[in-house]
């Protein structure tokens, strides 16, 4: 692990910033550049033609309800973690993993019956997709938050409850849908990730909030809310290669996140914003063949 000098002096607006800050500034500067000419650069979206996958039925209030779950190798995937790494996150914080996700618009249709329904088309990425398909614990996530994607996007109450239809792949026609086209660099937030039980005491230090952004390919941000404390000075950070231990003066902190990703500790870097009350940390991530 790297020791506590990656923390650098404080952040402040009526401050001159250390060569270690400015160096902590750049990166992020870096990646907002990247990014601005990534949308410049591209159109701001694309049609995408999805494919069909497996259908749900539930309810509303207004009726019945299908959502087709589709697939289209355009949509980006989500970070690829395993099984036992997404159930340690999901019990930490159901914010805490993110599976993108293309939602249509509503189309009328007709159910077996005659019957006049509704239908959305969800689309995910096609490797995930094919992942899923083996996985009763993925397929039922991807309904989660694919039916409380589409709760909030048109101010719908669906039925908790839902059941898969035999033999019928979707409901309807699928349409194209129009995804944002610059996917490259992007920034994924991941929110809070796991620390161990045998590290978060009844009594003791407080574990603070810790967000993570990450700018794919190569760049891992982190903000970690501090509001107890007015500097760096004692403040301790440990970052190893798939690891972040936080720990404050006078044991008012203490977090020990695991990250499913390959941290490059030795040029990671850190700033203390006086004004926020956050520890910044910009860790660069190791390539998957080095």
């Amino acid at each position: 692990m790297a020791d506590s000098k990656l923390l650098v002096p404080e952040l402040s607006e009526a401050e001159k910033m250390g060569s270690e800050t400015a160096r902590f500034e750049e990166l992020l500067l870096q990646a907002s550049k990247e990014l601005q000419q990534a949308q410049t650069s591209r159109p701001e979206s694309t049609q995408i033609q999805p494919q069909p996958g497996f259908c749900i039925k539930t309810n509303s209030p207004e009726g019945k309800v299908f959502i087709n779950i589709c697939h289209s190798p355009s949509i980006p995937p989500p970070a690829d973690v395993t099984e036992d790494e997404l159930l340690q996150m999901l019990e930490e914080d159901q914010a805490g993993f993110r599976i993108p996700m293309s939602l249509g618009e509503p189309h009328a249709e007709l159910d077996a019956k005659g019957q006049g329904c509704t239908a959305y088309d969800v689309a995910v990425n096609s490797d995930f997709y094919r992942r899923m398909q083996n996985s009763d614990f993925l397929r039922e996530l991807v309904v989660t938050i694919a039916r409380e994607g589409l709760e909030d996007k048109y101010s719908l109450q669906l039925s908790p409850e839902w059941r898969m239809l035999k033999n019928r792949p979707f409901l309807g026609s699928i349409s194209q849908q129009n995804i944002r086209s610059q996917q490259r660099p992007r920034i994924q937030e991941l929110g809070n990730l796991y620390t161990p039980d045998s590290l978060r005491p009844e009594e003791g230090p407080e574990k603070p909030h810790l967000n993570l952004w990450l700018e794919a390919p190569d760049l891992l941000l982190a903000e970690i809310d501090l509001p107890k404390l007015g500097g760096a000075l004692g403040l301790s950070l440990e970052i190893g290669e798939n690891r972040l231990v936080i720990g404050g003066p006078q044991q008012l902190y203490h977090l020990d996140a695991y990250i499913p990703l390959r941290i490059n500790s030795e040029e990671s870097k850190a700033a203390f914003h006086r004004k926020r009350k956050q520890l910044m940390v910009a860790m660069p991530l190791l390539s998957v063949a080095s």
